[in-house]
């Protein structure tokens, strides 16, 4: 199988950078790692992440299994040991290779073989658009895209998969909202300078406007998941690789920049949990909220990467499995980062929400 980085193409640059707070942040506290044999198990009464009272949910999140299908397995049951009552899996895009629907199959049948949540949450990513590449599953062929394949399947495939009939959707584990983002076209069947950008309609916008607003009312902190990240964030996102991903970024920043309890988790650079710029504040000018919006980098499960401290990126060596636990309280919420192919813990932040929710 050919590597995902030989099939990474960018485009042009999109949006403006903000300023950004990382985790060093004086509003969010960083915790030692857990010992590995806590348990973030659904509903905790006077757990520290809530400092003292009130029930915690807990979640998972992980992302780009890319026909990992082993490490996949490994870290369902990993987390089934570790959060045996979590309330759902969020999965932030790249589910398979290419987007074949056997490729999606594989992923069922992984599921089906192993302990999980009954809710996961699929976002979609851009590997689920690379089927155009091949004129069959073991050729490659991109000088022929897109093959005889039509984007309208791409998507269906997908849609299948997921149980829906649209890239964005709401689903809630247990009394924490999560709102799936994602591209509505696959760029290159409408300008052919383009590729793997995000591209999301007024109808998608004024959908997750409309949720942000409506969870803010009733005081709840939102789960925002999406494959792609937004430029000067979190791990990776300020190499040139990653700073054009989406074709609207201040459109979309503009409407979570406003949110001070916004969760944003990203996946798609594959970038080590491991780096200190994991988690990160993003501050929007003009906003109205100064203390800006949360961002975490949500690992992978397929193959890991990290900077090379010229400009670039370098494979991590040895084994890489990696995700994150989401343990939401009435006042704070704390994200765990998990090797799960380790089975340790390797950091945690506490983030302090600016509303109290009962």
């Amino acid at each position: 199988m050919i590597s995902r980085r030989s099939l990474i193409t960018t485009g042009a640059a999109a949006g403006a950078l903000f300023a950004v707070e990382t985790a060093t942040s004086a509003s969010a506290r960083i915790l030692p790692a857990g010992n590995g044999n806590n348990q973030g198990n659904g509903n905790n009464q006077g757990d520290d992440n809530d400092q003292g009272g009130g029930s915690v949910t807990a979640f998972n999140v992980i992302s780009d299994i890319q026909g990992d299908l082993a490490d996949f397995a490994v870290a369902l049951q990993d987390i089934a040991q570790i959060n045996p009552r979590s309330k759902g899996i969020a999965i932030a895009g790249d589910i398979t290779p290419r987007g074949y629907d056997f490729e999606y199959a594989q992923v069922s049948k992984v599921i089906a073989a192993n302990p999980a949540p009954k809710s996961l949450a699929w976002a979609i990513g851009n590997h689920e658009f690379y089927v155009p590449k091949y004129s069959d599953p073991n050729t490659l062929a991109q000088a022929t895209w897109p093959n005889g394949t039509t984007e309208d399947s791409l998507f269906k495939s997908f849609y299948n998969f997921a149980g829906r009939n649209t890239t964005y959707n709401e689903q809630v584990f247990g009394d924490v909202p999560v709102l799936m983002i994602g591209t509505e076209k696959y760029m290159h069947y409408h300008d052919a300078t383009l590729w793997d950008e995000v591209w999301m309609s007024d109808a998608q916008f004024a959908w997750l406007e409309d949720r942000l607003w409506y969870w803010r009312g009733r005081k709840r902190p939102v789960m925002v998941i999406s494959h792609h990240p937004l430029p000067n964030t979190v791990s990776g996102s300020r190499n040139k690789l990653y700073m054009s991903d989406y074709l609207q970024t201040d459109r979309l920043l503009g409407l979570l920049g406003r949110h001070p309890d916004v969760f944003l988790f990203t996946g798609h650079t594959h970038w080590d949990l491991a780096l200190s710029d994991w988690y990160a504040r993003r501050i929007v000018p003009g906003s109205g909220n100064l203390d800006g919006f949360n961002v975490v980098n949500t690992g992978a499960i397929q193959t890991g990467w990290t900077d090379n401290g010229t400009g670039g990126e370098v494979v991590v060596p040895g084994g890489f499995n990696q995700g994150l636990q989401v343990e939401v309280g009435t006042k704070s919420v704390t994200i765990k980062a998990r090797d799960f192919q380790r089975k340790e813990w390797m950091k945690q932040v506490r983030i302090p929400l600016s509303t109290q929710w009962s």
